[in-house]
């Protein structure tokens, strides 16, 4: 058993007098293989560990709360102790604000997920090598048009977290992760097209290489070709991955921190109809195959299943104890942080749509004719989650007959979130959990902007 929460119930138990004290501990090893060419051209290793102490004053004769953040990238006894002190001095300096405050068990119990995998620890690093190689060479071996790789990766990590505060709580959580990606470059001059593929699980032993260099090959060659389309209004279906994106951007107007300062379209609408019935979006760490997966959120309460949107219907925003406070409700145990070295906000961990019945192929020939994207660019710069603006770059096929017929690209596909929300047509049953906060499916909008030629 790990030794990070003892070492988290010793550092609030030196709170002095009336002060709330939080301590947020994390250790971590990661291991990242690049190869080339069939030589290894990157290894690293590395091993980190560290502690965020956040430290809270009350205030006086009516005055709010006072806040002091400190970070260290060690957990050694000496540093442990500096960082507590300069957390506490850091909180006589900052400016007063009332809805500060530590977070408080709720009496929501933890839905317990397994998300490690002993085998990782076991693996040997030349196995690890080996598997970029193999899939290195699968890929080249797949399709004649293939003339490079111009990288094949392996990943994995490993972290462990514990946190406890002067409020009661306490909590361990611990993950890994492995991942395979490899990028193919297919044809030549001019013509050349580049694909990705990948494969991610919570051991080496759910990765499938197949799958990994199948959809590197498959994005790259179908796409050799490509000309500008024609411009004018059509629908739109989105491959899964960029679904996950979509919703990814879309995760941030869910924010109830966004939401209290205005910053989302979906501001004032709880309540309201806000997309098509088939429309049911929620929150749920405690689903083990979502790669964001969870057993406590970044404050130490227990994660849950939360609805966003039910048979079209925005029925809440996710809050973390200070969003709460200032939206006037209750924590949903979605407070997020980066690490050891940032502090609590509000967000999604594993945002997922309901999947429908049709599969892509399905989709695909109900729709007949359209445009079918499997990549977009400028999507944090395209789509504005306060207005719900959305103009982004798009490459992909045209959709004839229902089926995937001549490639495309420099394209752009705009419309608003608002509208597309009301007018999605089809949502696949074709689920995949991917990396990031947001799994994906195959999305079908109608009436959407084509930019081409």
């Amino acid at each position: 058993m790990s030794e990070l929460p003892d070492l988290a119930r010793t550092i609030v138990e030196r709170a002095e007098g009336s002060e709330a004290v939080e301590a947020y501990l994390a250790r971590g090893h990661d291991t990242e293989i690049r190869v080339f060419d069939g030589e290894v051209e990157s290894l690293s290793s590395a091993t980190s560990a560290g502690v965020g102490i956040r430290v809270i004053l009350p205030g006086e004769s009516g005055e709010g709360n006072r806040l002091g953040f400190a970070w260290a990238g060690s957990l050694d006894a000496d540093v442990v102790d500096a960082t507590l002190a300069e957390a506490r001095d850091n909180a006589r300096y900052a400016t007063p604000d009332p809805d500060v405050v530590l977070a408080e068990p709720d009496g929501r119990a933890a839905v317990e997920v397994d998300l490690w995998d002993e085998t990782l620890e076991k693996l040997a690093t030349q196995e690890k090598v080996a598997m970029a190689l193999e899939l290195e060479r699968a890929v080249r071996g797949a399709d004649p048009h293939i003339r490079q790789v111009s990288s094949a990766d392996y990943g994995d990590g490993s972290v462990e977290v514990a946190l406890a505060s002067t409020t009661g709580i306490t909590a361990f959580t611990r993950r890994t992760s492995a991942f395979l990606s490899v990028s193919a470059i297919a044809g030549e001059g001019a013509d050349s097209q580049t694909g990705g593929g990948f494969s991610v699980g919570r051991g080496p032993g759910s990765l499938d290489p197949d799958v990994a260099a199948h959809d590197a090959v498959l994005r790259a060659v179908r796409m050799l070709g490509a000309t500008k389309a024609k411009s004018g209004r059509c629908t739109v279906v989105f491959d899964p991955r960029v679904v996950s994106t979509l919703l990814s951007v879309i995760s941030s107007a869910m924010s109830g921190e966004a939401v209290v300062k205005g910053r989302s379209f979906f501001a004032g609408r709880l309540g309201e109809s806000i997309a098509v019935p088939s429309v049911t979006l929620v929150d749920d760490p405690t689903d083990p195959r979502a790669y964001g997966a969870a057993t406590y959120d970044a404050e130490g309460l227990a994660c849950r299943r939360n609805a966003l949107i039910e048979a079209g219907v925005l029925q809440g925003f996710l809050y973390d104890t200070v969003s709460a406070r200032r939206g006037g409700t209750t924590s949903t145990g979605s407070a997020v942080r980066g690490g050891y070295a940032g502090t609590p906000g509000a967000g999604c961990r594993a945002l997922v749509l309901e999947p429908g019945h049709l599969d892509q192929d399905a989709v695909l020939a109900s729709v007949g004719e359209g445009l079918f994207v499997q990549s977009v660019t400028g999507v944090h710069s395209g789509v504005n989650a306060v207005s719900g603006d959305f103009s982004v770059g798009a490459e992909g096929l045209m959709i004839r007959d229902g089926k995937l017929a001549e490639p495309v690209r420099e394209v752009t596909v705009a419309s608003t979130l608002q509208r597309m929300l009301q007018s999605i047509l089809h949502i696949g049953s074709d689920l995949q959990w991917l990396p990031g906060i947001a799994a994906g499916q195959t999305l079908a909008i109608a009436d959407m902007q084509l930019s081409g030629d």
